[in-house]
């Protein structure tokens, strides 16, 4: 994100040194650490978050895409029916005394 080298980080130390001084030093260092790391976790959290939004949004944009099971099985059931008919008519005919 940033480009800070070595030669950065030393001027920066060598600054916070001279105005925060041997004693306070340390003290800061582990403050700005802190903030650090809790910077990072909120990010982190948040990212999460993003990521699990966008999983639901093509989850849902996913099932929405699906056929409806209604017409499917309409659709299955159609070509069924009309054979059924069929076979039905058959049987009838054959049993049918008349047409004989």
């Amino acid at each position: 994100m940033f480009d800070v080298g070595f030669s950065e980080l030393l001027v920066i130390a060598v600054v916070a040194l001279l105005v925060l001084g041997p004693e306070r030093l340390p003290t800061a260092a582990r403050t700005v650490g802190a903030l650090l790391r809790k910077a990072r976790a909120s990010f982190e959290s948040v990212k999460a978050d993003v990521e699990r939004e966008l999983r639901d949004d093509e989850l849902k944009q996913t099932l929405k895409d699906l056929p409806r099971p209604s017409e499917t099985l309409r659709a299955l059931s159609q070509p069924l029916e009309a054979t059924a008919k069929d076979i039905t008519a058959a049987i009838k005919s054959v049993d049918d005394p008349t047409s004989r």
